[in-house]
């Protein structure tokens, strides 16, 4: 394309004008829609394969590492996964127009709120071309208009799943432009995209860490985001052993390369002889590499040397940070001084214990007694999720359809006026 920045204006303007209708579409329609797209993704699933086998062969050229491969493969199961979950988007209650919270005042009147959609959002991600069909299901349901710029390595995977969007959306009598993927490799988009705030409402950047700090640095919209995972596990000296173990087991060795992998371990001094021993054999067999302070490298020999700078790293690899505390005060100040506020869990049979760390631990999720790998919008029933926030502001946590949402105030009379 010779103009990006025409052709980004362009799409923003529909994208404008199609969140206006999207903001009217009852109930039926959006899940009539999400059904037809699930219906296009399966009928057209051969064609899909066929499309994404392009981008890997591509990728597989251009040097792309294995697990970013992986992430771009699709296959008849990953085809089945994204019309599964768009039907279970379907499923979900439709928040919009949802009215709450109305209360008399003394004059009369009623005040309360309605909840609203955003509008347009703005989606940017890398390698995983399900995020097109997860992304335009979640902004559908909420009542949005998207702009979807996926990476370069996925467009033709991207562009034949926005054709699937494009069929459900026209099957239900919403327009085609309510979900629109960019249809240019240039990186001029990009900064087009998070530069129209007169267009977009807000900018979700799902990918690496560079990619997300550049869009926080330039981006003239806000934006939804988290840069780090640094998740901690801490085992209290009051933890059930063996529920300790397959707790911090699990949340280092389930997955690896995940946001809410834990990267750091603390253990409490007094259990520490006890626990690290049996848990750190689990990670050793598993070829985990441990980096120890001290007093674990004291207990555990094959640990190498800790720095301050592993404390402060999200590996997403097989290597942990460990350190024993003196307990639940140190643990807390370790983790706020650390942790990117995205999850922290503790482990203890001690209810006062496991209601402070709930309350001073200030990250976007705290557990107590589970796994951090529960930090997901599946697991904790919000249908699918657009993203992670360690914001404070809007949405906090795992962003699903409530987080694409905001409230405006109503409020209802019968002919009050203020004195």
């Amino acid at each position: 394309m010779d103009n990006i920045k025409a052709y980004m204006q362009q799409v923003g303007q529909q994208a404008r004008a199609a969140s206006r209708l999207m903001a009217l579409a009852d109930t039926a329609a959006k899940n009539h829609a999400l059904e037809a797209i699930a219906l296009s993704i399966l009928d057209n699933a051969e064609h899909l394969i066929a499309e994404n086998a392009k981008d890997v062969a591509a990728a597989r050229s251009n040097g792309l590492d294995a697990a970013s491969i992986d992430r771009l493969t699709l296959t008849e199961k990953t085809v089945r996964s994204m019309a599964e979950g768009l039907r279970q988007i379907a499923q979900l209650p439709d928040l919009i127009g949802e009215i709450s919270e109305m209360k008399y005042r003394p004059s009369g009147i009623q005040v309360g709120r309605m909840r609203v959609p955003l509008g347009v959002v703005g989606i940017i991600y890398e390698s995983r071309p399900n995020v097109t069909a997860d992304a335009a299901g979640l902004c559908l349901k909420s009542g949005n208009a998207a702009i979807l710029r996926g990476g370069s390595e996925a467009i033709h995977s991207n562009q034949a799943i926005a054709a699937c969007v494009h069929a459900g959306l026209r099957a239900a009598g919403l327009p085609e432009t309510a979900v629109q993927v960019v249809g240019t490799t240039d990186r001029a988009a990009v900064g087009e995209l998070i530069a129209m705030k007169e267009y977009v409402d807000v900018i979700v950047p799902r990918g690496g860490k560079n990619l997300i700090a550049r869009i926080s640095e330039e981006a003239r919209v806000p934006v939804i985001k988290h840069l780090d995972g640094i998740c901690h596990v801490y085992i209290d000296d009051e933890a059930d052993p063996e529920k300790a173990i397959r707790i911090a087991d699990n949340a280092k060795t389930h997955r690896y390369g995940v946001c809410n992998a834990m990267e750091t371990l603390l253990v409490a001094q007094s259990v520490a002889s006890a626990i690290l021993p049996p848990l750190c054999k689990i990670y050793l067999d598993k070829g985990v590499e441990l980096r120890g302070d001290d007093a674990s490298r004291a207990i555990i020999s094959q640990m190498r040397v800790v720095t301050e700078e592993d404390w402060r790293t999200e590996y997403l690899a097989p290597i942990l940070s460990v350190r024993v505390v003196a307990g639940l005060d140190q643990a807390i100040a370790h983790i706020n001084t650390y942790s990117s506020q995205h999850t922290d869990s503790i482990v203890t049979e001690n209810y006062t214990r496991a209601m402070r760390f709930l309350r001073e631990v200030d990250s976007s999720s705290v557990m107590v007694n589970a796994s951090t790998r529960f930090a997901d919008g599946f697991e904790y029933g919000l249908g699918a999720e657009i993203g992670i926030s360690t914001d404070k502001i809007h949405a906090r946590g795992p962003v699903g359809l409530e987080g694409l949402t905001s409230q405006k105030f109503i409020v209802l009379g019968n002919g009050q006026i203020r004195v």
